[in-house]
């Protein structure tokens, strides 16, 4: 699996840095990326977060998301995801300041 990034240059919404795709290069799902996942800078200022795919809805005009990641049994399944990820962006963002 590779993550790939789309910076956010616009800065809108403000403390997104980037949308990340996870590119599949191996089994049942080679060839396929899910898409969805967002890089942000939390919002107190210490350290980043990634924020899943989700499908917003309503209930009784109240917007609520569902997620469409989720683990099975194992709920650090997603920890590990979020660290696998971060992990990613922050070798392509030492790869982007050595190429300038």
């Amino acid at each position: 699996m590779v993550v790939r990034f789309a910076q956010n240059d616009r800065g809108n919404p403000p403390g997104k840095l980037a949308d990340a795709e996870l590119h599949f290069t191996e089994g049942a799902l080679d060839g396929l990326k899910l898409i969805g996942f967002g890089i942000w800078e939390r919002r107190n200022g210490t350290g980043r977060n990634v924020t899943f795919p989700a499908r917003q809805y309503s209930v009784n005009g109240e917007r609520r998301s569902f997620a469409l990641l989720r683990p099975v049994t194992d709920a650090a399944a997603q920890d590990r995801m979020r660290e696998f990820i971060l992990q990613a962006y922050a070798e392509y963002e030492e790869q982007v300041a050595a190429a300038d």
